[in-house]
């Protein structure tokens, strides 16, 4: 990853000339004043919506499409935006503590080719029947989703369960109408 993580409070995003939370490591800025690390804390605020994410990483980010990791965990989303499913370089995105209820939203991040790494847990989905198994299904690439490793048992099953779910569908759309 280029740089330390980039740790924006919710103020952050209406009022741009706040500068970041310095970590351990500070990012770096290059001569217009972005910073050109690939991961993005906004974690622990009261975020619900991400409409005008893309306009605030335009603004603060050398290359947002570039970027590899967001923690949006602790939260009040309850809905995957269209702005994530933009940064095809993303490997690792942390939802969790937030309010996504319909396991459909994480159907939105299959598009994301790189996505290694995601976190749900704490949110209304995780209480659905095959919770785990539909997440794994739905995005092939993941090694690890709620911090625990994805197993080769699992990924079997979820494979299964997915071929059988498509069946189910087209037959009943078969039975329709």
């Amino acid at each position: 990853m280029h740089g330390a993580p980039v740790d924006f409070s919710f103020k952050c995003i209406c009022k741009l000339p706040e500068e970041p939370n310095i970590g351990v490591r500070p990012p770096t800025k290059n001569s217009e004043g972005k910073f050109s690390s690939r991961a993005l804390r906004l974690n622990n605020n009261i975020i619900s919506d991400l409409a005008g994410l893309n306009d605030m990483l335009s603004a603060v980010f050398v290359e947002p499409t570039r970027l590899a990791w967001i923690d949006l965990s602790f939260n009040d989303i309850s809905h995957i935006h269209p702005v994530l499913t933009e940064l095809v370089e993303l490997r690792m995105l942390y939802l969790h503590g937030n309010s996504v209820c319909n396991l459909s939203e994480v159907d939105k991040l299959g598009v994301l080719p790189l996505l290694h790494t995601i976190t749900l847990h704490g949110n209304t989905i995780e209480n659905e029947r095959n919770y785990r198994g539909h997440v794994i299904s739905t995005l092939p690439h993941l090694k690890m989703m709620d911090f625990s490793a994805i197993t080769k048992q699992e990924r079997a099953m979820a494979s299964i369960w997915h071929k059988g779910g498509k069946r189910r569908e087209s037959s009943n759309r078969g039975t329709e109408g």
